[in-house]
């Protein structure tokens, strides 16, 4: 056995200075194209077809002896970088697919599948029957060669158009998604051909056996994902936020498993990018994973390794070698028939079995029409196989990157004429403003319980609402109680009797044994919980107290936003049917109102609140007449700007506009007369002093309402 060795000192110089003058080009140059109202893809690929051998680096022999690998190493090693931007890629592509969405769409993900993958390989192997032969590795071999033509055409670039997407901000649209369904199948379906013409050019015999065992492979691959994969991901995910306490652990751990199901792909005779892709859509999945994880990869994905990728993509083409009047002429009806075939098959699984309308249905063979490096790859698999010559492999890279570029204008132009339905509309629109909404983004709950006889009927409030904010949001809900040494069974035993309010979410139950509930709960909050729901039924207990003692105490020191909710006991049939929202325009009432419309979701009635003091102004009566007029139409704009918010997430919503002595008076005279279930009120507040003070108005709601009280501490 060959002991491990690295490469040279020169190769890893070389290595270096290309990752330096790539990124540094496909970063520039995609700001140029960003500039110019295109994504950032198409000067990343533009990157590297100047640094190449098309242009910089012919022209400049040494110049081109750095940025062009000269030997085997130099290669492998440039290519593991650009694995690697494929990789992130079809990890964040992944994380933003969303399977609720694709299969709402799932007839028309099929329809443009199905049909671009069998108009383009009917086309693509009539290509290869009458191209000449001289672009044959073997004149013998024609049937394999057009076979092969034929897959290599079929099979979309998931990462280009992944790119794409995201830079045209398509992504969450539900074309980009359908897109991104139809691509992952054409890809599946084009791997497997691609296996089955490869074992012909070896001169393996192909059976239906072998052909059967080839899907076997990527349907065991794909039921082993989202059986035994989805439940490992969960339990390590679940172990590494509770136990380990390293920097960056998540993010760790998202890696792991892109690698290592890299690796399983691989294993599988696939494609290490849908291995990421499959994990991505996993952990996208999961309740638990933050945001920032989300962002942290974005980061690195589109800021290093996907720029490299596309560089390198392009680095491969050498335009000169087909300025030959017939090569170039073959080029263009290769990249004709590659387009026309995928355009038209798209167009008709589209319009025939997804019924789509025109427009839509070209805008499918408009982004799936792009096929970039993973043609690149297939080129290159077709010429060390000896199916392809050299000519015939710099034709298919041209139509690759041809294709690519022709993606992103092609996509912009077609959907200046797709008109979104209004359920999409109102899809975007929601997730829009759930950008700098706190509520739309809570997936990770703590919900601490004491215990005490009759617990149960105390968290009706909670459970309620979290059952409410759980039919919009993906929650994960963790039920945890302090017991005393040695009571660690009857811990278990309250939480087990309290799971059943709480049995519509994913639900983890956890005991802690101790005397010190306030540490251990502030020690459980800080592993990436997004939101802690706090009960606060008993009477406080002292003028200095405002809920009770433990309450304060946390409310204070959480590292994130809490919900306190108090109220005397409900009866266990207890609903939010008329929900009081009191708004003062600030950043924390507009954040409680958010909280209130994603309780609305069996047509609640919501009373957006504001309330003008009387009896302030120290001008004369007549000026005073004109400020009180001011105030009312600031406070009815303030009203009516939730309302219009309100409408955005389907919710309809009352306003009202009161003058009173006080604003807290107004509140409870108001939810009386309303009879109202709820009172939701929005502070920030920090620590700074020993005790909790969320202001006067806020402790005389809390004594005097008719109703419970939630208060959103941001």
């Amino acid at each position: 056995m060959d002991s491990f060795s690295a490469a040279s000192h020169h190769d890893v110089l070389v290595l270096l200075v290309q990752i330096t003058i790539l990124l540094f080009t496909a970063r520039a140059l995609g700001e140029i194209a960003q500039r110019l109202g295109q994504p950032s893809v198409v000067g990343e690929i533009l990157a590297g077809i100047i640094l190449g051998p098309s242009l910089l680096s012919s022209l400049f022999p040494a110049f081109g002896a750095w940025i062009v690998p000269q030997t085997a190493v130099q290669g492998y090693l440039l290519e593991v970088i650009s694995l690697l931007g494929a990789m992130f890629l079809l990890l964040i592509t992944g994380l933003e697919t969303d399977l609720t969405l694709i299969k709402r769409h799932a007839r028309t993900a099929v329809g443009v599948s199905f049909g671009g993958i069998v108009v383009t390989f009917c086309t693509g192997f009539l290509l290869g029957q009458y191209l000449p032969d001289f672009l044959l590795a073997n004149p013998t071999q024609r049937l394999v060669f057009s076979l092969f033509v034929a897959t290599a055409m079929s099979i979309s670039a998931i990462p280009v158009i992944a790119k794409v997407l995201m830079d045209l901000n398509l992504m969450r649209r539900d074309i980009g998604q359908t897109i991104i369904a139809a691509g992952m199948s054409d890809d599946t379906i084009g791997w497997m051909l691609l296996s089955v013409v490869a074992g012909l050019a070896t001169g393996e015999a192909i059976s239906a056996g072998s052909v059967l065992q080839t899907v076997g492979s990527v349907l065991a691959f794909m039921v082993l994902s989202f059986t035994v994969g989805r439940w490992i991901v969960k339990k390590s995910l679940d172990y590494v936020q509770d136990e380990v306490i390293s920097r960056d652990k998540l993010l760790t751990l998202v890696m792991v498993f892109t690698f290592a199901w890299g690796a399983l792909t691989q294993a599988f005779n696939l494609e290490a990018v849908l291995g990421a892709f499959v994990i991505g859509i996993l952990f996208g999945q999961m309740a638990r994973l933050p945001e920032t994880v989300h962002h942290k990869l974005e980061s690195m994905a589109l800021g290093i390794f996907s720029p490299i990728f596309f560089a390198v993509a392009g680095l491969k083409v050498n335009i000169q070698n087909l300025f030959d009047p017939q090569l170039i002429l073959i080029t263009l009806l290769v990249i004709a028939v590659a387009t026309g075939g995928k355009v038209v098959g798209t167009y008709l699984g589209a319009r025939l079995i997804g019924r789509r309308d025109h427009w839509t249905s070209l805008s499918f063979g408009a982004g799936l029409n792009a096929r970039g490096a993973m043609e690149i790859i297939i080129a290159t698999i077709g010429l060390n196989l000896g199916i392809l010559s050299q000519d015939m492999f710099s034709i298919i890279v041209i139509m690759a990157m041809t294709t690519s570029l022709m993606a992103p204008p092609a996509l912009r132009w077609v959907l200046r004429r797709v008109t979104p339905e209004e359920q999409e509309l109102r899809r975007l629109r929601q997730e829009e403003m759930a950008v700098g909404s706190l509520v739309a983004n809570v997936h990770r709950v703590l919900l601490p319980a004491r215990q005490r006889p009759g617990g149960g009927a105390a968290q009706t409030i909670e459970a309620q609402l979290l059952k409410k904010l759980g039919q919009n949001l993906n929650l994960s809900v963790t039920l945890l109680t302090v017991a005393a040494k040695g009571e660690r069974a009857s811990g278990l035993t309250y939480l087990n009797e309290l799971s059943p309010l709480f049995d519509q979410h994913e639900l983890v139950k956890k005991v802690i044994e101790g005397g010190h509930a306030a540490e251990y709960i502030l020690d459980e909050v800080r592993k990436d919980y997004d939101l802690m729901v706090l009960g606060a039924s008993e009477e406080n207990r002292g003028s200095d107290v405002l809920f009770t003692p433990l309450v304060d105490y946390l409310v204070r020191l959480s590292p994130c936003p809490t919900i306190i909710v108090q109220g005397q006991r409900v009866q266990s049939d207890w609903l939010p049917r008329r929900i009081l929202i009191p708004t003062n325009g600030s950043e924390a009432a507009r954040q409680a109102a958010d909280l209130g419309f994603a309780l609305a979701t069996n047509g609640e009635e919501i009373i957006i609140l504001h309330v003008v003091v009387e009896g302030k102004s120290n001008y004369s009566p007549d000026a005073s007449g004109e400020m009180l007029e001011r105030q009312l139409a600031i406070g009815w704009h303030m009203v009516d700007e939730l309302r219009q918010r309100a409408e955005a997430r389907e919710v309809k919503a009352d306003t009202e506009v009161r003058v009173g002595p006080d604003p807290e008076t107004m509140i409870m005279t108001v939810a009386r007369e309303k009879e109202a279930d709820l009172i939701i009120l929005g502070t920030d507040v920090r620590p700074g002093t020993d005790r909790l003070f969320l202001g006067p108005g806020v402790d005389r709601i809390l004594k005097g309402s008719p109703c419970p009280v939630v208060v959103l501490n941001n």
